[in-house]
């Protein structure tokens, strides 16, 4: 857990604890870096505005060197831009200041769950579409696809469910968490993210748009 306000610190390191959490308390970016680069946590709770290097730096850093820990991002800032940007990066959750400790550990919990639930998922084969949940990778015709843990996880979300169409709601609630404050614009961002990486390998057609509906993985 990262925040550089010793008091929000303490109180959470008490909370947290009492909730049968080991939690390692951080006060900057280059030490919440130097540890989560270890691995060796199932989450990190990451402010954005911190000393050193700020959280967004840590969680880029982080998913460049393939570190795929759980990151919840906390900060004061709510707008959708910024939360756009905190995602796109790989965080799995964003929470806005002031928060209810109660909904931090639901969402803390949430993404432990859903964690737990992807390494144990089955590897997905449609013609030539590979989606491997226990690697968090994805690959067309032996070409793995550069995606980020956003984006690999509305992949999955998709065709874990092929030919059939998911709605916006649908598909927002499965990859960010129900109750997430999350718009339907950045539902449609991460799929025209997807589509276009597709599109680059060569899979144009296999993520389509019903208009009115959702979208659909298939075998074109």
């Amino acid at each position: 857990m990262v925040d550089d306000e010793a008091g929000v610190r303490s109180a959470l390191r008490r909370g947290l604890t009492a909730e049968g959490m080991d939690v390692v308390a951080l006060a900057d970016g280059t030490s919440a870096l130097e540890a989560a680069l270890t691995g060796g946590f199932d989450a990190v709770v990451l402010d954005i505005i911190l000393p050193g290097l700020s959280g967004y730096r840590v969680l880029e850093r982080l998913r460049a060197a393939g570190v795929g820990t759980p990151v919840l991002l906390v900060s004061a800032k709510d707008g959708e831009v910024d939360q756009a940007d905190g995602l796109d990066l790989g965080a799995d959750g964003y929470l806005v200041k002031p928060f209810s400790f109660v909904v931090l550990v639901a969402q803390l919990k949430a993404l432990l769950r859903r964690r737990d639930a992807g390494s144990a998922a089955p590897r997905i084969t449609l013609g030539e579409l590979v989606v491997d949940p226990a690697a968090g990778s994805a690959a067309w015709a032996g070409q793995e696809l550069e995606l980020s843990p956003r984006e690999f996880a509305v992949l999955h979300a998709l065709a874990v469910r092929p030919g059939s169409v998911v709605g916006k709601d649908e598909l927002r609630d499965l990859v960010w968490g129900e109750g997430e404050p999350v718009s339907r614009n950045v539902v449609e961002v991460y799929v025209g993210y997807v589509r276009r990486k597709l599109a680059a390998a060569g899979a144009g057609e296999v993520l389509t748009t019903e208009r009115g509906r959702g979208y659909r993985v298939g075998v074109p």
